[in-house]
């Protein structure tokens, strides 16, 4: 469902009101409907308490007796007919009929130019609503534009009189596809997260198995491991609920939406410092961070904040709420704040390997050069991912891809729960002492020499004094 906010239009100016892509109704006539859900299966826009207010000096100029003074008009047309509209066909730039470009009948004086499409005269779809008298006021009368062929979707509202400009349109649009009021682009996202939420479970069991298999080996690292799982779970679980909710009603629901988009936030918070805390080797090469916990936490922090802001005008801001230059204000800090975190996880690591090798601790060597192997493949991933993404929205302005639209936030997702199933492999809960975890009860090869010289000197000590003391036992009382 599309809620059309308040809204001003220039002369002769298309104010694109919505877009979605649409799928065709699956029954065509009524008798094949449910009586008891007759929107069922039937793809449409309808337009609900539509009010057009023209200025006062407008509404001033008019006759109060004239039946018809200013047209406003709804156009409906699907992507692939955009250059139906306006005079190209007939030679002219002009998008307005003009009494010159009304003597071949083409068009009509003050309505906006449309070529007919020969295969389907119906469409584009025209809807007019006429100002009368001097009223300020024109309410559109409610109409169901039934969609009989899938496509994206374009609507427009024009006018070609210079007295309606400033005219503010108030009211909404409800756009239905045959299964629900989902957007068509978001259909597959719904099925997509439904089983990324399953993949999640099954992660999560997996974990919580050895987790309780070998808890004595457990170490700080491992509670983190699981708080991102579980997290991610969360995640997509309330994504499904939250598209099955709107599909169903047909409106976002605020309070699933709220915590599915901070939920969100902190997974990719967490995620992220996750990585960069088993880079610096916590858990594995130093039971703690020491002096850089700070400043660890204050970027979780900043990042935080930053991705709740982005997702938040993503998933609940209005179509025309924000422009394109306010949302890259959102973007940049995101990017840049990633871009730090690859850049300290990367020099992280390149700190923990040379350690590693300066103490022959190969079982941990091996562990890690497998993990930035693993991470590296990743990063070249993601950048070339981010190339096709560039690429795709260059190539495609109007949406006409929606249909494979949804692969773009879905690949993310998916490379986010591969990177969690490396992590886990790699650093899974195990009796194994080659794999050499950090933990309160281990203690480091040099400590361990360093004891074994002490206990040395001190059974010679008492062996001697043991002896002494049988020689003559008067000295020693």
């Amino acid at each position: 469902m599309n809620q059309i906010d308040e809204m001003s239009t220039s002369l002769c100016s298309t104010r694109n009101s919505a877009s979605e892509g649409l799928y065709a109704s699956k029954f065509h006539d009524s008798s094949a409907t449910s009586p008891d859900n007759p929107s069922k299966g039937k793809s449409f826009i309808r337009f609900e308490n539509v009010i057009f207010i023209r200025t006062k000096e407008s509404s001033d100029k008019q006759n109060e007796m004239q039946s018809k003074t200013g047209l406003v008009e709804a156009i409906i047309l699907e992507v692939k007919d955009r250059e139906r509209i306006g005079g190209a066909f007939i030679k002219s730039d002009a998008i307005c009929c003009t009494p010159k470009l009304s003597e071949d009948g083409s068009c009509k004086v003050g309505e906006v130019i449309i070529h007919k499409n020969q295969d389907n005269l119906d469409w584009p779809k025209r809807i007019q609503t006429f100002f009368e008298g001097n009223n300020q006021e024109a309410k559109m009368v409610t109409h169901n534009v039934e969609i009989n062929k899938t496509g994206m979707y374009f609507l427009y509202f024009m006018f070609c009189d210079p007295d309606l400009k400033g005219t503010v349109i108030q009211g909404r649009t409800v756009w239905r596809n045959p299964e629900g009021y989902l957007p068509g682009k978001m259909v597959p996202l719904m099925t997509f997260y439904g089983i990324v939420s399953l993949a999640y479970l099954a992660l999560g069991l997996m974990w919580f198995l050895r987790f309780v298999q070998f808890w004595k080996d457990i170490i700080q690292l491992h509670y983190h491991i699981t708080v991102v799982i579980a997290l991610g779970m969360c995640e997509t679980a309330l994504w499904y609920f939250e598209y099955a909710n709107l599909n169903a009603m047909g409106s976002r629901p605020l309070g699933i939406t709220l915590w599915a988009v901070t939920i969100t936030a902190i997974k990719k918070t967490l995620s992220r410092l996750l990585l960069l805390v088993v880079s610096m080797g916590y858990g594995v090469v130093k039971p703690t961070l020491g002096g850089v916990t700070s400043r660890v936490l204050l970027l979780g922090m900043i990042y935080f904040v930053a991705s709740e802001a982005l997702e938040l005008v993503e998933h609940l801001g209005n179509i025309n709420d924000f422009s394109g230059k306010t949302k890259i204000y959102l973007v940049l800090p995101v990017a840049f704040l990633d871009a730090w975190f690859i850049l300290w996880i990367f020099s992280s690591l390149s700190k923990t390997l040379e350690k590693l090798q300066m103490r022959r601790s190969m079982a941990k060597l091996e562990l890690y050069r497998k993990f930035t192997n693993s991470l590296a493949a990743f990063v070249l991933v993601s950048i070339a991912w981010i190339g096709y993404e560039l690429y795709f929205n260059a190539n495609d302005p109007l949406s006409e891809l929606w249909r494979i639209a949804w692969v773009i936030p879905a690949f993310w997702t998916l490379l986010a729960f591969s990177l969690l199933v490396v992590i886990c492999v790699l650093w899974a809960p195990s009796s194994n002492p080659t794999r050499g975890f950090h933990s309160h009860q281990q203690y480091s090869q040099g400590q361990l020499f360093t004891t074994d010289i002490r206990l040395a000197y001190l059974r010679i000590y008492l062996n001697f004094k043991y002896k002494l003391s049988l020689l003559d036992p008067l000295r020693l009382s």
